[in-house]
């Protein structure tokens, strides 16, 4: 009777572990909830755009004598802020890793900044300055919140200079001086894309651009350092080819 017994538990045993096996298997898996990909804007490719905006360069000449006969000392001139408006264009190419945006770009701008002040060391005259373009070959790095970017620059920079000097009222020039100045500049900007392709943006540059002894055709020929550097203020409008978003998951 004892050993029915035993053996009337055990089977009842297997069967519950046997019917809760099966259970357990019949019972459906959960399926893993489906992530949907976030759409970004893509800040990825070539760009061409154009650009436009003010622009002033402050200058400062001090007088170094003539080329047969250069001073010892300078003397000061004083300074003048030549300033106008600017357009051109610009083209480069975008790298996007996630949210950080890296590229290059060249730009090229018409300008037409002008200044002049009376010499402080020869009041009868007046020096003029006169820039009439620039270049910028740049580095961007910044970073994007879906379709708003936020950049600094930095590179290279070229500007064309005109110089010269009159008797004051006098219409014609005592000394002329032209040049092509290189330097450096450094920007930072707030770029928008309002479709898929098209972006707008606002841009600040400082160019530095140093000093340089510069030499006028005059009967004495006459040789001045003029300091100079620039600061600029553009909206700018851009399109990429590429395409409009990418899906980050």
């Amino acid at each position: 009777m004892h050993s029915k017994f035993i053996a009337l538990l055990g089977g009842a045993a297997l069967s519950l572990g046997l019917v809760s096996a099966a259970s357990a298997a019949d019972m459906a898996v959960k399926a893993r909830p489906v992530v949907a990909p976030v759409m970004m804007y893509n800040w990825g490719g070539f760009y061409v755009g154009a650009n436009g905006g003010w622009a002033t360069s402050h200058k400062c000449w001090d007088y170094a004598g003539t080329v047969a006969a250069p001073l010892a000392v300078y003397v000061a001139e004083g300074c003048h802020d030549a300033s106008g408006g600017t357009a051109g264009g610009q083209i480069g190419y975008n790298w996007q890793a996630g949210s950080w945006v890296f590229g290059v770009e060249a730009q090229g701008n018409w300008a037409d900044l002008t200044g002049r002040n009376v010499s402080l060391a020869f009041p009868t005259f007046t020096n003029r300055s006169h820039i009439d373009g620039f270049g910028l070959f740049t580095g961007r790095v910044g970073y994007a919140w879906n379709n708003v970017l936020l950049y600094v620059k930095g590179g290279g920079a070229v500007v064309s200079d005109k110089y010269n000097y009159y008797l004051n009222n006098a219409a014609v020039d005592t000394g002329t001086a032209s040049e092509t100045r290189w330097g450096g500049v450094v920007g930072a900007g707030f770029e928008y894309g309002f479709t898929p392709n098209w972006s707008f943006a606002l841009e600040y540059d400082h160019i530095f651009l140093g000093d340089r002894n510069i030499a006028f055709a005059s009967p004495a020929q006459t040789v001045d350092r003029i300091q100079q550097d620039v600061d600029m203020v553009t909206a700018r409008i851009n399109y990429r080819f590429g395409g409009p978003v990418v899906a980050r998951y």
